[in-house]
């Protein structure tokens, strides 16, 4: 329909009225005959012909003017049909009233099963709302028995309770970004600060796993929103230390407000790196690891692309992985 021209349109009108030209030639055929039967001068039948032909084309041509006009208007709708508020054309024959009748119908079905559908989705938030919180209660109480004894079978298992828990938040943090969420609080923050609570978070686990941190503290500030951003943070220094064996993991932070986090880990494949963000996306490293979920930077991707960042990854198969996180945004007031 785009760029469609005039003689695309006179093409279906001729198809769709082909039974009436069909009956007018017929006609003419019969009105002919009789001419012949009745042998009456030609002349007469010629100019009887003329004026027949031309009051058909007349009426042809003005047909197709409205055909055409309507077409366009159809065309126009469509074309804003966003901005048309539910509103439809008014009817001009009966079949666009029946039409216009049957998707009114049709879309008062939609809204019952989109309204369900909400219903449903706020349900199953509620629920897995619910289920986090509650899990994190027996969570907590194994930790606090774990850590009353320094044993290494009990850091093993303090490790494993903090991958249950990264899992539960996880399942949250999937339903939220998932939904039309304005969970979102933008403004300027400390950089710092963000990444200094991601770093206390996962400070046992580089302990256990024997990994160095490299960070050097920042002064700046970025706007955007905490708790997703810090969300991002802790999805990559996840990955990081899941797939960093020996070595280290560093973060830094340009002038350009580029958030750098690099590691020394066995590094992703050549063919999986532009696929690394999609989602349910294990490749090589997840497939051999048999517990990824492909999950962990597919959200990232979505979180970032919901603050209006962008995020990048380099790397190199046994020398490490760098995800780049592009911070910088055009100044303007905050309120």
């Amino acid at each position: 329909m785009k760029n469609e021209k005039w003689y695309h349109v006179f093409a279906h009108f001729i198809k769709q009225n082909i039974a009436v030209l069909l009956f007018f030639a017929a006609s003419s055929g019969i009105f002919a005959l009789i001419f012949l039967l009745y042998r009456l001068q030609t002349e007469a039948f010629l100019y009887a012909f003329a004026l027949c032909l031309l009051l058909a084309a007349f009426v042809i041509s003005i047909r197709f003017y409205q055909y055409y006009k309507r077409h366009k208007e159809y065309a126009s709708a469509l074309k804003n049909a966003k901005l048309m508020s539910g509103s439809l054309l008014e009817p001009a024959t009966l079949a666009e009233a029946d039409a216009r009748k049957l998707l009114g119908a049709l879309k008062s079905e939609l809204e019952t099963a989109l309204d369900s559908m909400e219903n449903e989705r706020r349900e199953s938030m509620d629920f897995y709302a619910t289920w986090v919180h509650q899990i994190k209660t027996p969570i907590s109480a194994m930790r606090m028995i774990l850590e009353a004894e320094d044993t290494d079978e009990h850091r093993e298992l303090l490790a494993e309770l903090f991958r249950i828990e990264q899992y539960a938040e996880m399942v949250l943090t999937y339903l939220r970004l998932g939904g039309d969420t304005s969970d979102y609080v933008i403004k300027k923050y400390d950089i710092d600060g963000i990444i200094r609570q991601a770093v206390r978070k996962y400070a046992p686990l580089f302990i256990r796993r024997k990994i160095k941190l490299e960070y050097k503290s920042v002064h700046a500030e970025v706007i955007t929103d905490e708790k997703w951003l810090l969300f991002i943070i802790e999805q990559i220094l996840s990955n990081s230390i899941k797939y960093t064996f020996k070595g280290s993991v560093t973060i830094s932070f340009t002038p350009e407000e580029m958030l750098k986090i690099s590691d020394t880990g066995i590094g992703i494949a050549s063919e999986d790196l532009p696929r690394i963000f999609e989602k349910g996306f294990t490749g090589y490293n997840g497939r051999a690891d048999k517990k990824s979920t492909g999950l962990g930077l597919y959200l990232c991707r979505t979180a970032a692309d919901k603050l209006g960042h962008k995020i990048y990854a380099e790397s190199v198969v046994g020398e490490g992985t760098t995800i780049s996180i592009d911070l910088h945004k055009e100044q303007f007031v905050i309120e």
